[in-house]
């Protein structure tokens, strides 16, 4: 067994009070960790800045505690279930409930959104699983085969399975299309507490309360590791970025593990006691803890973590010894790889939908009266639209393990809704803030000065009306550098999205320049594609839309004529088949192929 990780590796970033009653459940946002959301026996969701521990904004409408709570993988949508068995789905960017669920007969264990489409797992003490279509206000499917609670739900990354743990010791993978059960996994002898599919292989391990770890080969249907040993019960697991390591979460530490052969790779001593998430951003490993109405964030700095060639866990290899992973192997998967959609449904607000409200399916109630009084307090407005910047991965702050337990929470009366266009990003090439009169402004597309810069700047000035050539010269050239430096940038963004066009595909090339947070980038690549209307698919469509959306707010005129050049395209191409989808009759069960379009 690996050793464990001297004092300095892990640190307790905040520790403050949730809920003015126990805090009942965490979640870390998907995408990245900077946002951090928790529910409490005061029947409120609290969400917070994982930077500074502050609360942004809480959320009100359940009548009965909230014991579970989920984030999309967008991080705009919310999932939140209570004691009554009553579910809620929220848009946190608008600051509204968008859908109330009612069908449990008990409390909420879990939640799952579904990777594409608009579908929601959740699973009871009722020991059902429901899978809902959250437009329409009623579940898809319910599945029941366990015999106790179901504590645990994950979707396969590809959107086919729904795998569930339980405290009845098992694990169930679901069928989605076939709504049935593929098959179950039986060795754990305690309640299986956590489940997590690997990002790209035919794996998914599970923790349970036995104090191991166990990983399942999902085309074999076989155990192919059990990961024990000198461990507390395993509260939650995490693969990482790249699927070559998995986290395990136990109520003393942070377990490294690696697997066929198993192995530690190292053992991080972490007092968090009652941890409920993990998750993986730049470098470091995040920790969420909840004990009465306290909640802990903690940090492990994964650079100085050992993440490959470690002791085995049954055998003679040790610590400092090479792996004994066979020869040629490395960086060779050991089994199939997920094959994602190559058309996935937008990422567009649910609330797009909501005006196609249906019936529920018989027998199903509906809470109007909960969606009415449903409310969201935004307790600090700078915050608010800070935090839903575009999502740019957000390292935790450093380390403040003295930091002291925050006081009840603020009360301030916030704006019913706060519109998109309030927290949209200005056009980076612009240097300097526009003035509160001329935000409001168009500037046109034709114009004699370049956007975002004062010509005045770059002239010489002269108190006296006189200046020498020299001066003049100094002066004109004072921002030369600057301005090199920025078109410098901007051209090596360029090429490096070329390179990726030319090695991958348009798509790729891109998320790629959505990625890098430049308007600029973007609206040169619409540009070229806009002029090139082969290039066109279905599936860079979903990634061209949410743009288009920011660029019809613009300020700047050329970035609006893009948006709309965009669009217009969009619907000459695939309105017949968007039409057509809408039109179709829903089918019995999930049809992925339908979602997928």
């Amino acid at each position: 067994m690996a050793a464990a990780v001297p004092s300095g590796v892990s640190s307790r970033l905040y520790e403050f009070v949730a809920h003015s009653g126990s805090a009942c459940c965490t979640a870390l946002t998907k995408s990245s960790s900077r946002l951090l959301a928790t529910g409490g026996d005061d029947c409120k969701i609290n969400l917070w800045s994982v930077s500074n521990a502050k609360c942004i904004m809480s959320l009100s409408g359940h009548k009965s505690p909230v014991e579970c709570i989920q984030f999309k993988e967008s991080d705009e949508q919310l999932a939140s279930g209570s004691q009554s068995g009553t579910l809620q789905v929220w848009d946190v960017e608008a600051a509204k409930v968008l859908r109330t669920l009612v069908g449990h007969r008990a409390n909420i264990t879990s939640l799952s959104f579904h990777p594409y489409g608009f579908f929601l797992a959740s699973s009871s003490m009722d020991t059902n699983i429901k899978l809902w279509d959250v437009r329409n206000k009623g579940y898809v499917f319910r599945f029941k085969g366990h015999t106790q609670a179901v504590r645990s739900l994950a979707f396969s990354p590809d959107g086919k399975w729904l795998a569930s743990a339980s405290d009845d010791s098992t694990v169930k993978l679901w069928d989605l299309t076939l709504g049935k059960t593929i098959t179950e996994f039986t060795s754990h002898s305690a309640a299986v507490n956590t489940i997590q599919f690997h990002p790209n292989e035919y794996l998914l391990a599970s923790g349970s309360a036995d104090r191991t770890v166990k990983l399942w080969d999902l085309e074999k249907f076989t155990m192919v590791g059990s990961l024990e040993k000198d461990t507390t019960p395993v509260r939650c697991v995490h693969f990482s970025l790249d699927g070559s390591c998995l986290f395990s979460g136990s109520t003393d530490s942070l377990r490294v593990f690696g697997w066929e052969p198993d192995r530690c790779f190292d053992v991080v001593s972490v007092g968090w006691g009652k941890v409920s998430e993990l998750s993986v951003s730049n470098q470091q490993l995040v920790g969420v803890a909840h004990q009465a109405s306290m909640v802990s964030l903690y940090a492990v700095d994964l650079k100085k973590v050992k993440m490959t060639g470690s002791a085995v866990i049954q055998g003679s290899a040790q610590q400092n010894e090479p792996s004994t992973e066979p020869k040629g192997t490395k960086g060779v998967a050991l089994r199939r790889n997920y094959v994602r959609p190559t058309t996935t449904c937008s990422t567009q607000r649910l609330k797009q939908h909501i005006d196609a409200d249906r019936r529920s399916p018989e027998g199903e109630r509906r809470s109007p009266s909960e969606d009415e009084q449903s409310s969201a307090e935004i307790h600090d407005m700078k915050d608010y639209n800070m935090i839903f910047q575009p999502k740019n991965p957000m390292a935790p702050p450093a380390a403040a393990s003295t930091s002291e337990p925050r006081a009840e929470l603020p009360v301030v009366a916030p704006p019913p809704a706060v519109p998109r266009s309030s927290h949209l990003p200005s056009p980076p090439s612009q240097t300097s803030a526009p003035s509160a009169r001329g935000r409001s402004h168009i500037i046109p597309s034709s114009r004699n000065e370049p956007v975002g810069l004062n010509i005045a700047d770059f002239l010489p000035v002269s108190d006296h009306g006189f200046i020498s050539e020299e001066d003049a010269l100094s002066q004109i050239t004072k921002g030369h550098q600057t301005m090199i430096a920025i078109l410098s940038s901007r051209h090596k963004n360029l090429q490096n999205v070329r390179m990726v066009w030319a090695r991958d595909d348009l798509k790729s090339a891109f998320k790629m320049a959505v990625s890098m947070n430049d308007f600029s980038i973007v609206v040169d690549i619409l540009n070229i594609i806009n002029n090139q209307t082969a290039l066109w698919k279905l599936d860079l469509c979903t990634e061209v839309l949410p743009q288009v959306e920011k660029l019809l707010q613009s300020k700047y005129e050329s970035y609006v004529q893009t948006g709309c050049s965009s669009l217009r395209l969009i619907m000459n191409h695939f309105w017949p088949l968007i039409t057509d989808t809408l039109k179709a009759t829903p089918s019995v069960g999930v049809d992925i192929t339908r979602e997928e379009r």
